[in-house]
This record gives structure tokens, C-alpha cells and sequence, in this order.
């Protein structure tokens, strides 16, 4: 039995500020591929990738809209006049372009008798006089509806010379009077802009369907120009009356764990593992805080993943800093290398645990994104980086005061982790790189792509070996099992770090000294430690008491017997 339940319309709202060539097949696809830039003697259509319900089918009520943007229009060669303009559209979301030709201005639209064959209303910026169809053989902006003849228009005195002038239209539809206006300006400092306006009543509801595409078309016919949209802005309002819902499909039986892909969709090797981590994402996410993000919103958060946003390379992919305008706060964004299984893994075990843990001592993911084949994973930024840039870094000095306290921090986080959570969480890659410090250098311990779940009590189990070496207990390395001894042990190391600013393994000192671990341990036999192994940037600015605890409690944490 076949069911019709009409289409309930909703409101579509965006605001791209800059437009970049990067956003093309994100946000807003072309046809053919090109560019919103149009140079050549053809048609091109750039569209936004989302339907817009221009009427409710329901209800029958229709929408009213705004759209913004700003555009330049300019003289490709001085040695010919401009053509032949832009225009801004809206066409069945189902309809094709008319490319072949800029002559028709990329409209759906007969050239013998100017007519159309498929339904549009579009606003157009006409740049090139066509005695047959243009209603004065000026430059203007016209109201077209289904015909290369303009239903209103107004003369346009455009500058197009010099690299052109931006222009700013505004487009809006009230659905009340029916009334269809347009206004159009330059862009000037004084906003005393506005060079004309027109309308043309008309119910959009008796031309167009209810789901329909709107964007640019921009041509070019014997002469050439450059047409550019810099910036679009679009709004529309529709109440909304909730559809009722079908009877819902029976539930599977208890015993069926198959999950069933859309009819005429193949699960490939890729949609199975994008499967599996929707699965593993959405099971943990969806109540507990984290949001999903979409890669448009990353994209642009991080200029498109631009190489000065990049603050580091990890093992499995880059590092960005972003700003959400939505939160209103710096970000950072971690992207997932393509093609890395353990990449994916990565992943899905970084969100299905973080996302449940609460601590004020570990980083906070903001969300997740797993859409254009990526892999993005975001979390609050840390305005001062990581422990271990400060450690290491030449320019950079912590003073004691501060180690102290990330110290005691990284003590909270673990204490957590292992005692405190309902499960034991053993990270198996705690090193300074890993320890965060925000605007007031508390310690947030982050990156738990490599962390595993263990029940309180249960045994170690077997897993292939990862982590960082030198961070790594010798029993971790030689039975490949993991278990919170092996946080404690990396907790003692970054201790020792943390004390001594050397590095786990440090292949330009002496041999015997390479090793913290074994080096210190040599000069706590030796009555010598605090003399030898503190820092010289810290000279005396210490508290004794506070480093001896510290160098101590390091020392007993990477002991390589931990049932001592």
C-alpha cells in the first residue's frame, strides 16, 4: 500500500560573509564545475546545496524571504563593452541549467520565442543589450518570470571599468502582498547607497513548486566580463503546522542484529566504516553534551584548513586552531589523516570515552564531524598550549609555582580516571605533548584515541602495542598488556620532566644520562639528586619540600616493579 503524507516545509537561514573559491561543492555547488568567478563565453550556475521550501504543501501558506549580497561586475577587456550580467534565481530544485550558451543568460528559456520551458523567477543584473528581449538598451536590473522579458525593471548605472564597483542588492518576498522588490546600491562608506529599487506583484505559489533551488547564474556571450559574488546572505520565515506522523514500522525481534542499508545503496568497504563509527559516535554523543558538527562549519572555522592556522602534525593528522561564531570562542580542530585505519579507530575510541567523562583536569570535546570522508574531532582551545612546548622550548620558562600546580593537576586528572569514573580508564599515552594548559596554565590532560575501558578489578588485557617510548612501563612493552600501572608509570615520567625539564630520551647527552628514568634514579642513590637533577632555570626560585615530593614520587611511580 503506497502512502502520500505532503511535504511541511521548514525555514532556511545562512550567512557566508567571505565566499571562497573552497567553498565550492560544500556549501554551494556549480554546474558544470566551476567556479562562482565566470570568464568564459558559456553559462555557469552556482547554487546553495540545500532545498529551499518555498510554500508548504500542507498548509499552502508560503514563505516570505530576504536575500543579501554583494557583487562585482566587471570590464574583462577594455577593448569590448561587458556581457552579458548576473542574476539571481529560483528554479524547481529538480530543473537543469541552460549552459550551452550565455545568450539566454543560462535560463531555462526557448531563444526563437523567449519563452520558458521549465518554470524560473530570477532578478537580473543585465550588463548587454538585446533588442529582441530587453526592455531599454541599457545596463538595468529586471524582474523575470518564465521569459527573457522583464516583468519590471529599472536602469542600472553600473561602474564595471577599473576592476568594478561593488554592488549590494537586496531581494525580498512578502507573502501577504504578494509583493516581490528589489533594491540595488553601491557599496560606499556613507550607506547612502541606493541607486534603485523595483517590485512586481506576483504568487510565487502559482509558478513554482514547493521545493525549489536558489543561487546565481552568471554569462558571458561574445564579449566577456568577470562577475564575482563576494558575500550572500539568505532568510526566509514559514509557520510551520507539525505533520502527523505515520504508525510506526514494527520493531525488528529481539534476535535480529542486522542493520538494513537504504534501498539501492551498496555498503561498500568506506560506508561500513563510516557506519560502524555513526554507530559507535551516536550511541555515546547524542545525550551526553557533545554536538555533531558539520565539515562546512569546521571548514570555514579554520580559514579551509589554512597551513597558519595549523598549530602541529600528531601521529594520526593535523592540529587546527578554529573560531566558531555559533560559540562565539577559539577552537581546536583535530583532522583525522584519510586513509589511516588506526586513524578511524582513533576516533571512534576518542569520542566514544571522552564524551562521557566530566573532569576539570581533562581537555573538553566540543564535538565531532565524519562527513566528506573526514574525520574532525573538536575541542576547547588551550591558549597556552602544551606542557611540553614550555618545557623544551628555549624563549619559554615555567616557573615552579606553575610546574606545581600542572603537576597536581595531571594528579586530579589520573586520580579520575583510575578510582573515581564508573570504569577505569587506562589512557596508555600520558607524556607532556598530551598535558594541555589553558589562559591559567591549569593542566588539561587530553587525546584519548589510544585509551581502552577496563572494569575496576578485571586483569590486564593484551593489546597491540602503543603508546610513546620512553613513556611506556618495560612490563607494557614486553606482555603488550595495559592497565593503570601503566598511567602511573607515564605519570612519573612527566613528574621527572616536569622537575628536571629533560626529555624521557635524550640521545645528545652522555649515555648514562640518556635515560631520565635511570639517571635520576642513579642520583637519588647518590644523595645528590636535588643538587644534579632540578632544572638550572629554576635556580633557588623552588620550594624544597615541594621538588624533593615531586622528584620522589616520579621516581616511585616509573619504578619498573610496580608490586614493590
Amino acid at each position: 500500500m503506497l502512502y502520500y503524507f505532503p511535504l511541511h516545509a521548514t525555514a532556511l537561514s545562512f550567512n557566508f560573509t567571505n565566499i571562497n573559491p573552497m567553498l565550492l561543492n560544500i556549501d554551494i555547488t556549480t554546474d558544470p564545475p566551476a567556479s562562482i568567478l565566470t570568464t568564459t563565453s558559456k553559462a555557469r550556475r552556482a547554487t546553495y546545496k540545500k532545498p529551499f521550501y518555498l510554500w508548504d504543501e500542507a498548509s499552502g501558506n508560503v514563505t516570505d524571504f530576504n536575500t543579501y549580497f554583494v557583487f562585482v561586475i566587471a570590464q574583462y577587456n577594455k577593448r569590448f563593452a561587458p556581457a552579458d550580467g548576473l542574476r539571481f534565481f529560483l528554479v524547481p530544485y529538480d530543473s537543469t541549467p541552460n549552459i550551452i550558451t550565455g545568450v539566454a543568460m543560462g535560463l531555462p528559456v526557448n531563444l526563437t520565442t523567449g519563452k520558458a520551458f521549465s518554470a524560473f523567477v530570477a532578478v537580473e543584473f543585465d550588463t548587454y543589450c538585446n533588442n529582441e528581449f530587453d526592455p531599454t538598451n541599457k545596463t538595468h536590473v529586471g524582474i523575470n518570470i518564465n521569459s527573457l522579458n522583464s516583468s519590471a525593471y529599472v536602469v542600472w548605472n553600473s561602474n564595471m571599468t577599473d576592476g568594478g564597483s561593488e554592488n549590494e542588492a537586496r531581494i525580498s518576498y512578502n507573502s501577504s502582498s504578494k509583493n516581490l522588490s528589489v533594491i540595488l546600491g553601491t557599496v560606499s562608506v556613507n550607506n547612502d547607497s541606493a541607486e534603485g529599487a523595483l517590485s512586481f506583484v506576483v504568487d510565487l505559489k502559482d509558478y513554482l513548486p514547493s521545493k525549489v533551488k536558489i543561487g546565481f547564474l552568471a554569462s558571458t556571450g561574445t564579449n566577456y566580463e568577470r562577475n564575482n559574488v563576494k558575500s550572500w546572505t539568505f532568510n526566509s520565515t514559514l509557520q510551520i503546522n507539525e505533520p502527523t506522523q505515520p504508525s510506526p514500522s514494527p520493531r525488528p525481534s529481539p534476535s535480529s542484529n542486522t542493520v538494513t542499508p537504504s534501498p539501492g545503496k551498496k555498503i561498500g568497504e568506506n560506508n561500513k566504516k563510516a557506519l560502524v563509527v555513526e554507530l559507535i559516535v551516536s550511541s555515546f554523543v547524542l545525550v551526553l553534551g557533545p554536538k555533531k558538527f558539520s565539515y562546512g562549519e569546521l571548514f570555514r572555522a579554520t580559514n579551509y584548513f589554512a597551513d597558519e592556522q595549523k598549530l602541529g602534525e600528531g601521529g594520526f593528522g593535523g592540529v587546527f586552531k578554529g573560531f566558531l561564531r555559533e560559540l562565539d570562542s577559539y577552537i581546536t580542530v583535530k583532522r583525522i589523516s584519510k586513509g589511516s585505519k588506526q586513524g578511524i579507530k582513533e576516533y571512534a575510541s576518542e569520542v566514544k570515552i571522552i564524551s562521557q567523562l566530566r573532569h576539570r583536569n581533562l581537555v573538553q570535546l566540543l564535538g565531532w564531524c565524519h562527513d566528506k570522508r573526514e574525520l574532525l574531532l573538536v575541542y576547547k582551545f588551550m591558549e597556552n598550549g602544551s606542557l611540553d612546548y614550555h618545557l623544551f622550548k628555549e624563549k619559554s620558562l615555567l616557573m615552579w609555582t606553575m610546574r606545581y600546580k600542572i603537576a597536581q593537576g595531571l594528579t586530579s586528572a589520573l586520580l579520575y580516571l583510575q578510582e573515581e569514573w564508573e570504569q577505569c580508564v587506562v589512557h596508555r599515552d600520558v607524556k607532556s605533548s598530551n598535558v594541555m594548559l589553558d589562559s591559567n596554565f591549569n593542566a588539561k590532560l587530553g587525546d584519548f584515541g589510544l585509551a581502552r575501558l577496563v572494569d575496576h578489578g578485571k586483569d590486564s588485557q593484551t593489546t597491540i602495542l602503543a603508546g610513546t617510548r620512553g613513556y611506556m612501563t618495560p612490563e607494557y612493552l614486553i606482555t603488550g598488556k595495559a592497565n593503570k600501572e601503566s598511567n602511573v608509570y607515564s605519570f612519573g615520567v612527566v613528574a621527572l620532566e616536569i622537575a628536571c625539564r629533560r626529555k624521557p630520551i635524550d640521545l645528545e647527552v652522555p649515555k648514562s644520562q640518556m635515560r631520565i628514568v635511570e639517571w635520576v634514579w642513579d642520583l637519588y642513590g647518590t644523595n645528590w639528586l636535588l643538587e644534579a637533577a632540578i632544572d638550572p632555570k629554576i635556580c633557588l626560585n623552588f620550594v624544597k619540600k615541594e621538588m624533593e615530593c615531586l622528584m620522589i614520587v616520579g621516581l616511585w611511580c616509573a619504578y619498573p616493579d610496580h608490586n614493590l
